[in-house]
């Protein structure tokens, strides 16, 4: 049995030093309270005992549905009389329909499931794009450039998922039981954040407005995310003066002072990232200069909830940047570019042969250049797709800027450009260009 995770955290937040994973997708059950327990799983499932039945934040992804079910029920044999929706997010909803299915094998009607009222529009928007969805995961998780025609071919957001029933705008009151729940929503790392103020046991749940990792505020691949208004729901979150608090990845943790500090140093750190971004728009820097320029205070990073494991400052200056200031990075010849296969083509005929462009780019990532080393390669192929040459040095590059990155997504980014070069030389590299048809 894994150590309780209010003593892991206890240890970890008062000592400033972690000893190790703090997200651990185990499917064990712990007591947070009375009548409070913790499912950890890919994302948690916390459930509260209102004595009228259950109620259930999040149900992890479709995958752990069932273990989680399991666990809970070694807990409880209490109906789930609610699910409520931390957010739309696929790993915190997924494993609905496990819920659903053990209701029915009881033979009572399924948990009402609550959410934020933009859970059922993010919903919609993934059927649409659930193609999509599935490319980029496979290539945020490092999947292989082989994978892509497989992974597309199953629905993104799984069929078994349960749709809300109710849903809300700013605030909701639900009571189960004797047992009162406040919802509240929040703009973060989501437009559909509900966290939850549970005030018979002190508790906050908090979903994805703390992960244990530096805010999830900046992923290249996703939509929108609103890191000060995120830094605002911790503000309020803390104003509660909550005794336990309980997010969906990573530990629950314990004690008023403990959980306001870890809160409001988090939310400091986007706020400063947000105005010092902000202050560079405002003297006409362009996003490149920004990006070079605005940084976290590398001893912040170093705190065990603020580590970029997952989500990097870098990528949350970017998403600042589109949120306050369009597409555009401020570049007039970015406005409208040419090709990456015609920059490509007009230096290697400026150099006069694609191996001083590759042996170039070798060079740099040899000298620790990493950013000017892919540029340079990825420009070679994009000159000479077929270049097996250009394609071995690609592996090398991106194989070793790999190795310097600190995030998962940007690991799993470089992962899936060599990937795809792997596949190129191996003949395997599905074809995903779209070319517009007329008839």
């Amino acid at each position: 049995m894994s150590e309780h995770p209010v003593d892991l955290s206890t240890r970890i937040i008062d000592s400033g030093v972690l000893e190790g994973p703090v997200n651990r997708m185990n499917e064990e059950l712990s007591e947070l309270a009375d009548g409070v327990a913790i499912v950890e799983s890919f994302s948690h499932s916390i459930a509260v005992d209102t004595g009228a039945g259950l109620v259930v934040f999040d149900t992890s992804v479709e995958a752990k549905g069932p273990a989680v079910v399991e666990a809970l029920r070694g807990w409880s044999d209490a109906p789930v009389d609610s699910i409520v929706y931390t957010h739309g997010h696929v790993d915190h909803v997924g494993g609905s329909g496990a819920f659903a299915a053990d209701a029915d094998s009881r033979g009572i009607g399924a948990p009402r499931v609550i959410g934020h009222e933009a859970v059922p529009p993010r919903f919609a928007r993934y059927r649409d794009t659930s193609g999509y969805n599935r490319v980029i995961n496979l290539r945020q998780f490092g999947g292989a450039a082989t994978d892509l025609a497989q992974a597309t071919e199953r629905p993104f957001l799984p069929p078994s998922v349960l749709e809300p029933d109710l849903t809300y705008e700013d605030q909701l009151v639900v009571t189960v039981g004797d047992t009162e729940f406040e919802l509240n929503h929040c703009l973060g790392e989501t437009d559909d954040h509900t966290w939850t103020w549970i005030p018979d046991h002190k508790m906050i749940t908090a979903g994805d407005q703390f992960i244990w990792m530096f805010p999830n505020c900046g992923n290249p691949q996703k939509v929108q995310r609103y890191p000060l208004e995120w830094a605002q729901s911790l503000r309020a979150m803390a104003a509660k003066g909550a005794e336990l608090f309980v997010p969906s990845h990573g530990l629950a943790i314990a004690g008023a002072d403990r959980i306001r500090g870890c809160l409001i140093t988090v939310a400091e750190t986007l706020e400063k990232l947000v105005a010092d971004v902000v202050d560079a728009m405002n003297s006409g820097a362009v996003l490149n200069d920004i990006v070079h320029s605005v940084h976290v205070a590398p001893e912040a990073l170093e705190i065990p909830y603020l580590v970029p494991m997952y989500d990097e400052p870098e990528f949350v200056v970017r998403n600042i940047w589109r949120l306050y200031g369009g597409w555009w990075d401020g570049s007039p010849a970015r406005l409208k570019p040419p090709s990456d296969q015609a920059v490509g083509a007009e230096l290697v005929e400026l150099v006069g042969d694609i191996q001083a462009i590759i042996d170039r780019a070798q060079q740099r990532s040899g000298e620790g250049n990493h950013r000017l080393a892919c540029h340079l390669i990825d420009l070679a192929i994009a000159a000479e797709p077929e270049s097996r040459a250009a394609h071995e040095a690609r592996i090398e590059i991106y194989t070793n800027r790999r190795g310097t990155e600190t995030s998962l997504m940007a690991k799993g980014i470089y992962k899936g450009a060599v990937s795809d070069s792997q596949a190129a030389i191996s003949g395997e590299l599905p074809d995903t260009k779209f070319v517009l048809k007329l008839e």
